[in-house]
């Protein structure tokens, strides 16, 4: 009994010291702010204070989201600040503190914050403003504009959620301190300007007729670039240009010489990347650029050559990049022997006729071959410059471009197909070609053997491919069995578990997967998404100095797939001295750089 008595002293007692504590706070109304809610569960109860909270924020600071008073009348702009404000609500709100007052099923619960701690809710935000800002003017210099679009606009929609946001200024590349406000419209506007497409080429197919488009950024072909096109009765599905070529699909009796364009700069399916940008997207109206409208003629006249509409009188714009690749991908002079094969797959693809094709392949090529037809409606672009390149015992034909249309995902994606020919002349493998920017980097590095340089090109494309294609046993068979698999997540403050491992540097957490837990991951991705597709860029590649073909490669890494997209950097460190068997000992991905030491490389391991 005395126990029993105990226990209620002991809970009254309690109840006791959190009333006096919570009738304190909400006397000091000079220090702190608070909000209250009821409900029969705790998460409830919780859900009503947060709200009781945002309220008493939005009072307090609603005057200072001034981008969003010139948006919004009177009546409009109270509520939308709100709205705003709650989207904070998943990530730092929560971490406010916290009393129940009473537990369930009549639970209390009592969330407030100091007055002084308000700044800190909105440092976060700024500081991702500034970090898209940095990747805006990396991508521009890079020429992936569709990037640069991206990442303006999310740092636009971020400023616009941000209470001083009309003040934030941001340090560009040449040292300039701009006004954030005002530059990044500038910057999107200035982006659509410096774009020229041009129609190159028109091909009937029936009812409907494939328009092929030349896309330059400053008169240089685009690395990347989404747009949809108006098709007579719509806006088209969004299609992934890339290395300045990019379709369009039109009725046949529509006009095809002239184009309307609309770029993408929204990019609202891949914010899903990050939960609070994508609450801000959907909180706030769009913010229209109607330079993003451009307008697609043919350079000169057209004439007609058979069924075909061909532009003449255009002329070939300086491309260093392709010339550089070019010069590299020398020509083998056996091409009677190769290019036939490849002459009549380009011919069934174009007659959507299959049969008979088995006999070009093997095996285990003709099943991959399947696999990339079902991989989107493929579709011819534009007239295939082949290349037959050896390396080692082995032919490689560069390269028959086609796009892939998802119909149920709204996306249509260029990729330039790779053959891989055994020596019987018939096709064992295919691959998604790295764009020319990807493969003239590779390729400067002169300091590296022809072969050395040809092997990697070959294992980067074969990787980018295993996963479009969805080749779970490829994937499989290229981790080694203790491969160190690892997540990167960037935190305030190291933190170590069990489950964790650490590479010596403050300010980062790797979570650890086996081979095994992440083959089951990603066989699960497979299953669930209709295509997959990677886009890689800024490639930083080092060679081991003693170990052979041991390399250490790191590329900017964006993500695309029906269900999820993100962006983030790609560490692998690869084993490619037997390169029909590639081994992959580390794969390693943060979605940031670490603000202490960067990202994950070569040094970071021991060979």
């Amino acid at each position: 009994m005395k126990k029993i008595i105990g226990i209620v002293l002991g809970i009254c007692y309690s109840t006791l010291v959190w009333a006096q504590s919570v009738e304190q706070i909400k006397a000091d109304r000079s220090t702190y702010l608070w909000g209250e809610g009821k409900g029969n569960t705790l998460k409830k109860a919780d859900s009503e204070a947060l709200s009781d909270l945002i309220n008493q924020i939005t009072t307090t600071i609603e005057s200072d989201f001034t981008l969003l008073q010139e948006e919004k009348s009177e009546s409009e702009y109270k509520e939308t600040v709100k709205s705003v404000i709650r989207t904070y609500s998943n990530a730092t709100l929560t971490n406010t503190e916290r009393i129940v007052i009473e537990n369930e099923p009549d639970a209390r619960v009592f969330r407030y914050m100091k007055r002084s701690e308000i700044d800190k809710i909105f440092k976060a935000r700024k500081n991702k403003i500034l970090e898209y800002l940095a990747n805006a003017e990396t991508a521009e210099e890079h020429l992936q504009i569709a990037d640069a679009l991206r990442y303006y606009y999310w740092s636009q929609t971020l400023l616009r959620s941000h209470p001083e946001g009309a003040t934030i200024r941001y340090r560009d590349k040449d040292g300039e301190e701009r006004l954030a406000a005002t530059w990044i419209p500038l910057k999107i506007n200035t982006l659509f300007s410096h774009l020229n497409i041009t129609v190159s080429r028109v091909v009937p197919e029936g009812n409907f007729q494939t328009v092929e488009l030349t896309i330059l950024y400053n008169q240089q072909p685009v690395r990347n670039f989404d747009y949809t096109y108006w098709d007579g009765r719509d806006w088209s599905n969004i299609v992934s240009a890339k290395d300045g070529r990019g379709i369009a699909e039109l009725p046949a009796l529509a006009d095809a010489t002239h184009l309307r364009v609309k770029g993408e700069y929204i990019f609202d399916g891949e914010a899903t990347v990050d939960a609070e940008l994508k609450d801000v997207i959907n909180r706030l109206d769009v913010v229209p650029f109607r330079s993003c409208y451009i307008e697609a003629y043919p350079t000169q006249q057209t004439s007609m050559v058979g069924q075909e509409t061909v532009v003449t009188g255009s002329e070939e714009q300086s491309q260093p990049q392709a010339e550089r690749v070019a010069s590299f991908f020398k020509s083998v002079s056996d091409s009677e022997r190769y290019l036939p094969v490849v002459k009549k797959v380009e011919k069934a693809i174009r007659e959507r006729n299959y049969e008979g094709l088995q006999s070009c392949f093997t095996p285990e090529g003709y099943s991959m071959f399947n696999r990339l037809i079902r991989y989107g409606r493929a579709r011819i672009v534009g007239t295939p410059d082949y290349r037959l390149v050896k390396c080692d015992d082995g032919i490689f034909c560069r390269s028959l471009p086609l796009s892939f249309h998802f119909e149920n995902n709204n996306r249509t994606f260029v990729e330039d197909v790779v053959f891989d020919f055994s020596k019987d002349a018939k096709i064992q493998g295919l691959s998604f070609g790295l764009s020319q920017a990807a493969l003239a980097d590779i390729v400067s590095k002169t300091g590296w053997s022809e072969r050395s340089r040809m092997i990697l090109i070959r294992f980067l494309e074969n990787y980018k491919t295993a996963y479009a294609l969805k080749r779970l046993d490829y994937i499989e068979s290229i981790f080694a069995e203790d491969a160190l698999i690892i997540v990167g997540t960037v935190l305030k403050k190291q933190t170590v578990t069990e489950r964790q491992v650490t590479i010596n540097r403050p300010y980062i957490r790797f979570t650890r997967q086996t081979k095994e837990q992440y083959i089951k991951r990603l066989r699960s991705t497979f299953a669930s998404n209709e295509f997959i597709n990677l886009r890689f860029a800024d490639n930083v590649i080092r060679k081991s100095a003693d170990k052979g073909e041991i390399y250490g490669v790191q590329i900017r890494q964006d993500y695309f797939s029906s269900n999820y997209g993100d962006s983030g950097y790609l560490f692998l460190m690869v084993d490619l001295n037997n390169p029909d068997k590639p081994i992959i000992h580390v794969r390693a991905w943060q979605p940031e750089k670490d603000p202490d030491f960067g990202l994950i490389d070569l040094p970071s391991f021991t060979i």
